[in-house]
């Protein structure tokens, strides 16, 4: 399977979405791949999904909360420094690239408005969905309670130990509850994290969904850091039809 759709979105018929596995190939041009294979696999996707490739945007993505407003001067060449994209636009997909971190799709089905958000442990420490979301509110005047939000594949607690580091900044900034404790060693449960951060923002939990499947565990499915440094980037992509 090349695409991967999700059952909430799926009741949209207005809408293109899908999450990529390794099957369709890297679309990441940062990761020492062939350019010309890169776009080789974008044009695929593209032909899966039913878009042009140029009119994709997709982002220099940073482990920051920054979003940008999808302009007219946005283009697939040239991709913006930020982790979440926002759009009302037709036609134009949206990209958001991960290999552990956890690739967000939003849409606000009354505003017909959508998303990408990027979040890692950054992303998901800095509270990107809520800026994701105050972006869609300020500008398009999207409510909470009319977005629906589907997060992909991502590593889990299961494999995602982490060092005394990043657990003493995660207590100190109340994010306690996403830790789990095996021995001597920490775990961090991100997925955790962003839905409460979800549910703070007023989205209600029968518009969340959630993927259970760990990219590190299924690293023959999904690119994945942790299992291999060496990795390409599979994706969750969005447009409005």
């Amino acid at each position: 399977m090349k695409i991967i759709q999700s059952k909430l979105l799926n009741n949209f018929t207005n809408l293109s979405h899908g999450f990529t596995t390794t099957k369709m190939g890297n679309l990441a041009f940062h990761v020492n791949d062939n350019p010309q294979n890169v776009d080789i696999n974008h044009e695929s996707l593209a032909s899966e999904m039913g878009y042009k490739k140029n009119s994709l945007i997709h982002m220099k993505q940073i482990h920051s909360c920054d979003v940008h407003i999808v302009n007219n001067d946005d283009n697939f060449q040239s991709p913006k420094s930020c982790d979440a994209l926002v759009t009302n636009k037709k036609n134009i997909p949206l990209m958001v690239m991960v290999a552990d971190c956890n690739p967000i799709l939003f849409y606000d089905e009354k505003e017909k408005v959508i998303a990408v958000a990027h979040a890692g442990r950054q992303g998901a420490f800095k509270n990107i969905v809520k800026n994701t979301v105050e972006s869609m509110r300020c500008k398009f005047n999207s409510k909470a309670e009319n977005i629906y939000v589907t997060i992909g594949a991502s590593i889990g607690v299961c494999c995602y130990e982490v060092g005394e580091e990043i657990y003493d900044e995660a207590v100190k900034i109340g994010l306690d509850y996403s830790l789990e404790k095996r021995g001597n060693s920490h775990y961090l449960n991100i997925s955790k994290i962003l839905k409460k951060q979800l549910l703070a923002c007023g989205i209600k939990e029968k518009n969340i969904e959630i993927s259970n499947e760990c990219t590190c565990c299924k690293s023959n499915k999904y690119y994945s850091y942790r299992a291999n440094p060496k990795t390409g980037r599979f994706a969750g992509v969005i447009m409005l039809k």
